[in-house]
């Protein structure tokens, strides 16, 4: 037998975007965490995962992306195994193509949260078990099967709504110009000028025929949203100054934003917020926000995920 990992797992499906999986696979995903919470679904009272173990690699810090993959397994009976960066050698020394053969012998998936995405595609590269984005500095493409999941609980198919983005055009804005050509919705992206998402992300989805503008005036933007989503000023490893501050803040989702939307409109963000910045109190702790229907889809939309690399769905 050759020497090599990719030898002994050759049929691994990678979750690294969601421009990368097929429309078709995106909604099974969607269904199957949609009857995993409510219970129907036969995988929701048996152990389809036992015998399987996930490794976990954080560069980042995690609270939502670390609890719900490490509960989501056990609740499908798979094990989990934790790598944080003080307690492996990616970028210490052991090249992310050593760290993948070896951890492909081991584990049966692998869930990495890092900065570059090339790391991401590198260990997805020389992996042959199936790695899973649980961010990069580029796209974080689980965080929108929560996003679609949660949408679709309160205002039924996301097809054919429009969504409004409001705020800097980093990751998240990314994913979810990805999700507008693959879940067919409309999106309004407000951002300052400085702050735009990737122009290459962009012209992508409107290539496919994706309904995406973007703009630099959020009350333009939100008109007629059925759901109105921000992110933090500040992303992890991005310069927190006054400028960026300053260029932001008209697109704050206040009371008034909101109000300029449809009057049944749901708000989101993926956490952690900071009241005051980019949303306020009143609209995070308000009547027309699902954030914490959000997170707690995390901990379903990763099964989902999971139980798909894993060939089970």
């Amino acid at each position: 037998m050759p020497n090599t990992a990719k030898s002994l797992k050759p049929n691994q499906r990678h979750f690294l975007d969601l421009d990368r999986l097929s429309k078709e696979d995106l909604r099974k995903i969607i269904d199957v965490s949609r009857a995993l919470k409510a219970g129907t679904h036969p995988f929701a009272k048996s152990k389809p995962l036992e015998g399987k173990s996930l490794a976990m690699i954080f560069e980042k810090p995690s609270t939502r992306t670390r609890v719900s993959f490490e509960l989501g397994m056990k609740r499908l009976g798979g094990d989990t195994v934790v790598l944080e960066r003080e307690s492996s050698q990616l970028g210490r020394g052991e090249t992310v193509a050593d760290t993948a053969r070896v951890l492909s012998r081991y584990v049966d998936c692998i869930m990495v949260r890092t900065t570059r995405e090339q790391k991401l595609m590198e260990l997805a590269e020389y992996s042959s078990a199936p790695v899973i984005n649980g961010l990069t500095d580029r796209t974080h493409p689980c965080q929108l099967m929560a996003d679609v999941m949660t949408f679709e609980e309160h205002r039924g198919a996301i097809q054919g709504k429009r969504i409004t983005w409001s705020g800097d055009g980093n990751n998240m804005a990314t994913s979810w110009i990805h999700a507008a050509a693959m879940f067919d919705f409309e999106l309004n992206v407000a951002c300052p000028e400085m702050l735009l998402p990737p122009k290459d992300v962009v012209d992508w989805a409107q290539a496919k025929g994706a309904k995406v503008r973007i703009v630099n005036d959020p009350t333009a933007a939100v008109a007629g949203a059925d759901c109105v989503v921000t992110d933090t000023w500040v992303s992890m490893g991005d310069a927190d100054t006054s400028d960026r501050h300053n260029m932001l803040r008209a697109f704050q989702v206040d009371d008034r934003l909101m109000a300029a939307a449809k009057p049944n409109a749901i708000f989101m963000h993926c956490l952690p917020a900071h009241r005051g910045e980019e949303m306020t109190a009143s609209v995070i702790d308000g009547p027309q926000s699902v954030v914490w229907d959000e997170a707690e889809n995390r901990l379903h939309a990763q099964q989902g995920i999971l139980l798909w690399c894993l060939g089970l769905i």
